[in-house]
């Protein structure tokens, strides 16, 4: 008969550290990812973690996890979606952002960089490349 220690052991992502960026990377991708990221935030929350423990668990600090409770103690779950941003308009378009998201799933090695991890720079310059868009650093950061 089996141990249930045996059965409830520890499993390990590969990578751990670079995976946990990616993983974060991938949430902040998307309206709706980040909307159920908040989400979780406040579930936890609301199952007695504090807002140290859950931004210490999420990646963001004690502070982002109070405003989000504090919006959602306000708007309920509207409180928790993304507003809409006035401001100038996107250089890239719908069909544009998806080809580029989907390259950010992709290692970056598979386009023939030497990083391992996108960022900022390496972005700028895989846009401006592919997708003959230029961009500055600070712009690619926010696609991360």
């Amino acid at each position: 008969m089996s141990n249930y220690g045996d059965i409830m052991r520890k499993l390990e992502i590969e990578d751990a550290e670079i995976m946990k960026i990616a993983l974060q990377q991938e949430i902040v991708r998307s309206d709706e990812s980040r909307y159920d990221h908040r989400l979780h935030g406040v579930l936890l929350v609301s199952q007695g973690f504090s807002c140290y423990e859950v931004g210490s668990m999420l990646g963001h600090t004690s502070k982002t996890i109070e405003t989000w409770i504090n919006q959602f103690n306000v708007k309920g779950f509207a409180g928790l979606q993304d507003e809409l941003k006035s401001g100038r308009p996107p250089a890239l378009n719908e069909t544009v952002i998806s080809s580029i998201n989907s390259d950010l799933r992709n290692n970056p090695r598979n386009f023939g960089y030497s990083q391992n991890l996108w960022d900022g720079k390496l972005l700028s310059h895989h846009i401006e490349k592919v997708y003959q868009v230029k961009l500055g650093v600070r712009q690619c950061q926010r696609l991360l």
